[in-house]
């Protein structure tokens, strides 16, 4: 078992020589390259030697001697071509830095993440929910701001964007857009009406919910937006939502969440702004009970891992 285990870590030490190698030589090549002009022929061509001497060490499959070239190569950069060579920490920093900028970049144009704070989009979203957001669905912003660089339009009904709060622009909501501009919308008996029409939808019959504090009976019903299908809860035994006819401003949407009867929403504190609009709602790709199971002991680690609900990972938003 000792000489298999050995065979293996020499294959891969072998493995590890031959990479360095490699790299070793295509960065000598490419800095006397880029830096011909300040490297005396004669050096240039003693570290061509020397990565000439690697390659042949590699070709023979003797890892000695492919150490040994590896090593007098290293030893005539760090000589000829120190002024040249990235220290182990500028290695680092730039890495890090490019990860870093396109993480920020892609925050700022193209994804952002968000987890669900409240029960007010069930069944959709449920509390303990993390999903990524679309941010170029309706345009590309200038990064930390309002304004938009390119317009892609508005959100169509149904659509699930993330918006600012229009009384707290610090904090972000979530919810359904229902109206958009010039629409009239009135709600009769948790019926939807949009320009005088009732949004077609079907009911699906009695349900529960739950926040965390213990399940509660409900009612599902299934609603048609812009082709689409997606699922609302009212409370059971509920004397249904009203709200008299209101007229959609230009450059507004109004939004309600998909927990009709636990929703603060368009209906209690108005419209939103299009231009408040961060993004749509694309996929979960991480849920768990925020209410199960702690990671300071061992048994709390398991009840933890046991929360996670594994049926909604990578599910999409509708």
């Amino acid at each position: 078992m000792a000489s298999v285990w050995q065979a293996y870590r020499d294959r891969q030490s072998w493995k590890r020589t031959q990479t360095e190698s490699r790299l070793l030589v295509k960065e000598c090549r490419r800095i006397a390259k880029k830096k011909a002009y300040r490297i005396p022929e004669a050096v240039a061509a003693t570290l061509e030697d020397a990565c000439g001497a690697v390659e042949r060490a590699l070709d023979t499959n003797d890892q000695d001697a492919t150490r040994e070239a590896l090593n007098h190569l290293d030893e005539h950069m760090d000589k000829n071509l120190a002024f040249a060579r990235k220290s182990a920490l500028r290695e680092y920093s730039e890495s890090i830095g490019t990860a870093v900028a396109i993480a920020i970049l892609l925050r700022a144009f193209v994804v952002e993440a968000f987890q669900i704070p409240s029960g007010s989009m069930i069944p959709t979203l449920e509390v303990g929910d993390h999903i990524f957001v679309s941010k170029f669905s309706y345009g590309i912003n200038i990064p930390f701001s309002d304004r938009k660089l390119v317009d892609f339009g508005i959100p169509k009904r149904g659509d699930v964007v993330v918006f600012k709060y229009p009384l707290d622009p610090t904090v972000d909501y979530i919810k359904r857009v229902v109206g958009l501009p010039g629409d009239r919308l009135e709600i009769k008996a948790n019926q939807i009406y949009v320009n005088g029409e009732p949004v077609t939808r079907e009911h699906r019959g009695e349900c529960e919910f739950s926040e965390g504090t213990g399940a509660r009976p409900c009612d599902e019903w299934i609603e048609y937006m812009s082709g689409n299908a997606h699922r609302t809860i009212f409370n059971a035994y509920g004397l249904g939502t009203l709200m008299e006819e209101k007229r959609v401003p230009d450059g507004h949407i109004f939004v309600m969440g998909d927990n009709r009867d636990n929703s603060n929403d368009s209906r209690v504190w108005g419209f939103v702004p299009v231009d408040l609009i961060k993004g749509r709602a694309l996929v979960v790709w991480y849920s768990r009970n925020p209410n199960a199971g702690s990671l300071t002991s061992p048994s709390g680690a398991v009840l933890w891992f046991k929360a996670i609900r594994w049926d909604r990972f990578f599910t999409s938003v509708d």
